[in-house]
């Protein structure tokens, strides 16, 4: 489903947002904090729209992701940047040696592995001792007011859109039904916690349709 949407995965995800994913990816890069000499993963990276954001810190990034598609179209776009590299890799078996990592993110790509836990396992090991993780997600506003026209906008509007500007919009199906099946800003905490994170804490974007959740892995 990834590889068939990848040659237009950003500027879809533009449009459906209404360009609140540049935004989120603002955020995201501000809470990894990058800095010059350090070694960052970014997984889940899609075509690499957020891992360029972190390079441009000087850091050395590691863009992964579970679809050959969506990491071919990264490296046929950013060949030229010499300090980011695309892998492919599974989020629950990563390829990388213990305590590799400065830093970890992970935008939007948690709730679609099949054991998130497990890829929170993972993350900690390939970080170092002090390292940082920062986790993107889509989640759950707080505002009855709100999530009411946020779910109108997700069961009526997006459908619609999607299928106007995707080459698959079965795939944005996937995207409302795996949103409703994510738990909330709390539960995601505590499943970090439980991998072993410590200094667990999150900030709601857009009143909550997003969640920033970092943590810190034991020094």
């Amino acid at each position: 489903m990834f590889d068939q949407v990848a040659a237009g995965y950003d500027r879809t995800n533009t449009v459906l947002s209404m360009g609140n994913d540049k935004l989120w990816r603002a955020a995201t890069t501000r809470a990894v904090a990058p800095r010059r000499g350090e070694r960052i993963l970014d997984l889940a990276a899609g075509t690499g729209a957020s891992s360029v954001a972190l390079a441009r810190s000087g850091a050395t990034v590691t863009a992964a992701d579970f679809s050959p598609g969506m990491i071919a179209e990264g490296r046929r776009r950013h060949r030229g940047i010499p300090n980011l590299t695309f892998v492919e890799a599974d989020a629950t078996d990563l390829p990388f040696d213990d305590a590799e990592f400065d830093a970890v993110t992970m935008s939007f790509g948690l709730r679609n592995v099949n054991d998130p836990s497990q890829a929170l396992r993972e993350l900690l090991r390939v970080t170092r001792p002090g390292g940082r993780l920062v986790v993107c997600e889509f989640s759950h506003t707080p505002s009855k007011a709100f999530g009411g026209a946020y779910r109108f906008y997700s069961d009526r509007v997006l459908p619609v859109v999607a299928k106007a500007v995707s080459s698959n919009a079965d795939a944005y199906d996937y995207l409302n039904e795996s949103i409703r099946a994510w738990p909330d800003q709390r539960t995601l905490s505590a499943w970090i916690r439980e991998a072993g994170w410590t200094d667990v804490a999150y900030r709601n974007l857009t009143m909550g349709i997003v969640a920033l959740h970092r943590a810190r892995r034991p020094a």
